[in-house]
């Protein structure tokens, strides 16, 4: 692997967000995120909103030619763009009109967060209140949908802050539940099908080529056990974020194929909520799990800079936003001392 083909727009010693913070004030979480962090920056998503503001939601927002409205069990494709789809991407307007105000004059990684092609499938029901992932065809719309809608909306971001290099992450929490067959139907009693691990790997293929057509990485983030790394990375995801809490030694193999294929890790390890921001002072114990995982791998220390950002373990949005910014500093610290202290 060469220094040319593994490096990464962000830089070494680098930590980010998951995407989720506190509260409802747009503007003040983006002055939170452009002022504790360096790069990447991240586009925030404020679920505390309210319908539209929440992860689905949100997504649905983007898609192209297919509206969805939200059901008492949940999201639900409708007929036509109606108060939850103008909500929705009136929130969006909001979060980027926020961001474009704190990152005037900024050159570095701007990450944005949008629901993958799965998980957003297994998420969003069709009219007769089953989840879209039990129809193929269905699930192929609704990727087309969501590239479309993407491409958009990236070209959108880029308008904003030109400066930036903007890499899409793809938050896919139900993947592992989608490869297995274990999505639950709407009446709960059986599950939905495991879907072909080719076609999987093929859809986030095509998401992947839209996120990237800027010559920009794709991030895929998956917060539950059982991240399909070496799938992700043959789908063309340069960058895999994850809780590393949740890793096992069974992982392993997959995890150093992914590193040593040329993909960063995106490693969760500050948690993600907690009642004392003063509990954050150990930045290199944080990051001890890090170098307990490189050392099992056989990696070299060296590669600890350049091939692993620091994150929280999932998203701040349940944590208070003193919280949030301390966790915020606290993992460019931890990824400080990961590349000053690496072994």
């Amino acid at each position: 692997m060469t220094e040319k083909t593994r490096a990464f727009p962000w830089g070494p010693a680098a930590a980010t967000g998951v995407g989720s913070m506190p509260g409802e004030d747009a503007r003040e979480a983006a002055r939170t995120v452009a002022g504790e962090l360096e790069s990447p920056l991240f586009l925030p998503e404020l679920p505390a909103r309210g319908p539209g503001a929440d992860m689905v939601g949100r997504s649905t927002g983007l898609l192209a030619e297919l509206y969805a409205r939200l059901e008492p069990s949940g999201w639900r494709i409708g007929d036509r763009p109606g108060r939850d789809t103008r909500r929705a991407r009136a929130w969006l307007r909001e979060d980027l009109d926020a961001v474009e105000e704190f990152t005037q004059g900024y050159e570095g990684v701007l990450k944005v967060a949008v629901v993958g092609p799965w998980s957003l499938a297994a998420a969003l029901e069709r009219r007769n209140g089953e989840a879209m992932l039990g129809d193929p065809g269905a699930c192929r719309d609704l990727a087309q949908s969501l590239a479309e809608g993407l491409r958009g909306h990236l070209a959108e971001v880029r308008r904003r802050v030109p400066g930036a290099t903007v890499v899409a992450q793809f938050d896919e929490p139900s993947l592992p539940a989608v490869l297995a067959g274990r999505v639950r139907t709407a009446s709960g009693y059986r599950t939905h099908g495991a879907v072909d691990r080719a076609v999987v790997e093929e859809t986030l293929r095509e998401l992947v080529a839209v996120a990237g057509a800027g010559g920009a990485p794709a991030v895929a983030h998956c917060c539950a056990p059982g991240v399909p790394f070496a799938l992700l990375r043959r789908a063309g995801f340069r960058a895999v974020s994850c809780d590393l809490g949740l890793l096992t030694e069974r992982d392993d193999e997959a995890v150093g194929e992914a590193v040593e294929g040329g993909v960063a890790l995106f490693a969760g390890v500050v948690p993600g909520a907690g009642a004392d921001p003063a509990g954050l002072s150990d930045p290199a114990g944080t990051v001890t799990p890090v170098r307990s995982l490189w050392r099992r791998l056989g990696l070299s220390p060296g590669l600890l800079a350049e091939s692993v950002v620091v994150t929280p373990s999932c998203g701040l949005a349940g944590a208070s936003p003193a919280y949030a910014r301390a966790a915020l500093a606290h993992c460019v610290r931890a990824a400080r001392s990961l590349a000053d202290n690496p072994e």
